[in-house]
C-alpha cells in the first residue's frame, strides 16, 4: 500500500488483494496506517467486492421482511471500518440512513462479543430495556459524527467509502449485526446490515456471514448455543425467553419470521 498527500486529504494508491477461506475475496488494505492503527489493519477480513456479492446473495432470498435493499459494513476487532456495500443499483435504492447504522450495528457486534462468546445485536435488544440487566447500553459509545456523515456522498458504499479505515463506534441494539469468526477461532470483527425490518436485517446478516466462511461462533446465548435471535413470546419453553431476547416483526407473519430463523444456516463448529 502506498499513500499520497493531496491538498483534499490522503490519497489510496494501491490495494492488495488476497483469497481467504473459501475464495472469498480479502482485503488488503493498509486503512489503519492512515489514522495511527499501524499494519494491515483489515487483513483477513473480506474485501468490499466480496461483502458486495455476499450481501446482495442473501438479500435475493425469503428474509421474513419487506424485500428491500440493504446496506452492509465491516469493522474489524479495533472498530476500525474495512468495508461498505449495498445491493441496489446506486446508493439512493437503500434508505439512506441504514448506512451509518450498519457500521453502528458491526461495530455493536464487534465491541460485545469476545473470543469465547458472541452477541448479536439482536441478543441486546430485551436487556437494554428499563429495567433490564444492561439498560443505558445503547447510549454508550456514540457515533463518531464526522466519520459518518463525511462526504463525498457519490462514495458512499463503494470501496472507497469515507468511513473506511476510520472508527465509527455508536450501538444498535437490535437485529442485524454479528461476530466474525474465522476457522482457528480468531475474532476479527463483525459485519451490520440494514435496510428492512430488524428481522430481516439479522437474517440477512446471517445469511451474508455464512456465505463469507466466517461463522465459526464459539458460543452464544441463544438456545443453540449461538447468537441467532431469540423471539419473545413465540418460544414455547418459557425459560428461553431471557435477558437475550428479541420483538418478531410481523410484517411477513410470526409463523414464517420464526420458521425462516429457525432454518438458518447453522454456525460452523469444529467438529464440522
Amino acid at each position: 500500500m502506498r499513500h499520497m498527500k493531496t491538498c483534499s486529504g490522503l490519497m489510496v494508491i494501491g490495494t492488495a488483494v488476497t483469497l481467504g477461506a473459501g475464495g472469498a475475496l480479502v482485503s488488503g488494505t493498509a486503512t489503519g496506517q492512515a489514522n495511527g492503527n499501524g499494519g494491515n489493519a483489515c487483513a483477513g477480513l473480506p474485501s468490499h467486492a466480496a461483502l458486495e456479492s455476499a450481501l446482495k446473495a442473501a438479500q435475493s432470498e425469503n428474509n421474513g421482511g419487506f424485500g428491500l435493499n440493504m446496506w452492509g459494513s465491516i469493522v474489524n476487532r479495533d472498530g476500525v471500518v474495512c468495508a461498505v456495500a449495498f445491493t441496489g443499483s446506486n446508493r439512493g435504492d437503500q434508505w439512506p440512513g441504514s448506512r451509518v447504522i450498519s457500521a453502528q450495528k458491526a461495530n455493536t457486534a464487534n465491541a460485545f462479543s469476545l473470543p469465547s462468546l458472541a452477541l448479536s445485536t439482536a441478543n441486546l435488544w430485551a436487556a437494554v430495556q428499563p429495567g433490564g440487566s444492561l439498560y443505558g447500553l445503547q447510549h454508550s459509545n456514540p457515533v463518531e459524527t464526522e466519520v459518518a456523515y463525511q462526504g463525498p456522498a457519490q462514495n458512499f458504499g463503494q470501496s472507497n467509502d469515507p468511513m473506511v479505515g476510520q472508527r465509527i463506534g455508536g450501538v444498535n441494539v437490535f437485529g442485524g449485526g454479528l461476530a466474525l469468526y474465522n476457522q482457528q477461532g480468531q475474532l476479527l470483527g463483525a459485519i451490520g446490515v440494514s435496510g428492512d425490518t430488524s428481522c430481516a436485517d439479522h437474517n440477512i446478516a446471517w445469511r451474508t456471514r455464512h456465505t463469507l466462511e466466517l461463522d465459526w461462533v464459539p458460543a452464544g446465548v441463544s438456545s443453540d448455543n449461538d447468537d441467532n435471535i431469540n423471539y419473545q413470546g413465540i418460544v414455547p419453553d418459557p425459560s428461553l425467553e431471557n435477558d437475550f431476547s428479541h420483538p418478531i416483526c410481523t410484517i411477513a407473519g410470526e409463523d414464517t419470521v420464526s420458521n425462516i430463523s429457525e432454518s438458518l444456516p447453522n454456525v460452523r463448529r469444529e467438529e464440522d
